[in-house]
């Protein structure tokens, strides 16, 4: 390795470390969000699958609380360290497909710089360890077309069954990959090979736990996931909220250089097949996407998958593709900033969402996520039912049950008392823990509500807690005693769609 060479290797890694070691931080002082509780819940009851997605989320989260217990650096942990081999992954494909340590060293840290894998990795969601199985799927490919040894289509596999292990966007790898052998006339050839229909066999192998799963729980999961595709009227309404987002969680210069990238793709920067690769990755989901935010919301973190081939692509903007004067000079100050700027966003995300102090303590968008002052609040809640003598703890949303099954006292029970669905890995409580009286957390004016009077002879408000971050109050929970149960607690009803 040349003296150069050593010098991209060497910044580089001190770069993402440093980055890694700022996310550990954050993850160790923000509260976790009610996604994040949930998923932990999960991850104390493994399972094939779970009624909102594939199992690796809650293998993320019991490996770290493995390690570092039930605490939010513990449920973050892996989640956050994942940036490491996923950022060896980028690199190894950024220097397979267009060669170079400058433009795979480019493509590493725009990866990072991203909102994308920065708050992603942090809060730990199925996207994080889909984003790690999407560098190594790029990383699988890339050695496909530069060895051109069929073997490299097993780690292909692999990496695509990792990812439907994560999240079921993953499907899209199967057509961007066709899309990519049908128009490179080069890689036409696999198509009459076994190695790539042996590549889908291990991804379906590895898949098949959670189909079977489904095929047990009345195709639960794949009916709420699969169900977003169907077409409901037209509104691009949505679509134009889905671009400005793209551009927060790529970091506006990373967006830029990334369509700066996928343009020069477009003009035949590189060789056709890792330039088609890149962009057949970027614009099946991308596309897909667009489209679908035409009818309904899409949340911008589900093209979380395209972000490696993004970050390549924004890497040849910034290195490989010839440029204009003016078109130079903005991707020169896009690739000297993009790692600042993004580091700068992220320790204000953090900074605003356990503070408030940078919108003046109003409401923004993380206000409610992000469980700020629970803590606090679930030790009121824990002193009230100490006192009622309250045998179990319900709630009548998961995010609020989770959140109270996360920051209660070990061995409180905690239940929803609707919505089992979500629970199906999770024993529900006994009939004994059911039978006395029971704390509702979080229902205004329990009292007056339908079912909960057709439910209980007694309905009891018994206090309140008030979450605040800072001076603001973002929630108010009511504390209610239910007893005299007339019926089942537990509301078993299958989900409406």
């Amino acid at each position: 390795m040349t003296m150069t060479a050593r010098r991209f290797v060497g910044g580089t890694a001190l770069a993402v470390a440093a980055m890694v070691a700022l996310r550990l931080v954050a993850a160790a002082v923000t509260p976790l969000t009610f996604d994040e509780a949930y998923y932990w819940t999960w991850s104390k009851h493994l399972a094939a699958s779970y009624f909102d997605h594939p199992p690796m989320v809650a293998l993320v989260i019991r490996l770290g609380t493995l390690i570092a217990g039930d605490t939010e650096f513990g449920v973050r942990l892996i989640s956050v360290l994942l940036a490491l081999p996923m950022s060896w992954a980028t690199w190894r494909s950024a220097e397979l497909l267009f060669g170079g340590g400058r433009l795979a060293s480019h493509a590493t840290l725009l990866l990072n710089a991203t909102m994308m894998v920065s708050i992603g990795t942090v809060i730990v969601t199925p996207d994080a360890p889909l984003l790690a199985a999407s560098a190594f799927v790029l990383y699988a490919l890339a050695q496909v077309l530069s060895s051109g040894k069929g073997a490299w289509w097993l780690a292909v596999g692999v990496a695509v069954g990792a990812g439907l292990l994560s999240k079921y966007t993953a499907l899209f790898f199967g057509p961007a990959i066709l899309i990519w052998l049908l128009w490179v006339p080069e890689q036409r050839r696999w198509l009459l090979s076994p190695w790539p229909y042996l590549g889908g066999l291990i991804a379906f192998a590895m898949f098949s736990p959670v189909v079977l799963w489904n095929a047990d729980h009345q195709w639960i999961s794949f009916v709420k996931q699969f169900g977003r595709a169907k077409v409901e009227g037209f509104n691009p309404g949505y679509l134009l909220e889905l671009v400005p987002t793209q551009f927060v969680l790529a970091t506006p210069l990373v967006y830029i250089l990334g369509l700066m990238g996928l343009y020069a793709l477009a003009r035949g920067a590189g060789a056709a097949g890792a330039r088609v690769l890149i962009s057949a990755i970027v614009w099946t989901i991308a596309l897909y996407f667009a489209w679908q935010a035409t009818h309904d919301r899409v949340e911008g973190n589900w093209l979380s998958a395209l972000y490696p081939a993004f970050a390549v692509a924004g890497a040849v903007a910034a290195t490989f593709a010839p440029w204009g004067k003016r078109a130079r000079r903005v991707v020169d100050v896009c690739i000297r900033w993009a790692a600042p700027v993004g580091v700068v966003m992220f320790v204000l995300v953090v900074v605003q969402a356990n503070t408030g102090v940078l919108t003046g303590h109003r409401r923004d968008a993380s206000v409610r996520a992000v469980g700020v002052g629970f803590p606090q609040i679930a030790a009121e809640i824990a002193a009230v039912r100490e006192r009622t003598g309250a045998t179990c703890v319900l709630a009548n949303d998961y995010g609020n049950t989770a959140w109270l099954a996360f920051y209660l006292p070990k061995g409180t029970c905690v239940a929803q008392r609707n919505e089992r669905y979500r629970w199906l890995a999770v024993p529900p409580p006994t009939p004994e823990q059911l039978a006395g009286k029971l704390l509702l957390v979080g229902e205004t004016n329990a009292a007056a509500h339908p079912a909960l009077r057709a439910t209980f002879s007694r309905i009891e408000k018994v206090g309140a807690v008030e979450r605040r971050r800072g001076p603001l109050l973002v929630d108010t929970l009511e504390l209610d005693i239910l007893e005299g149960a007339k019926r089942d607690v537990l509301d078993n009803s299958p989900p409406v769609y």
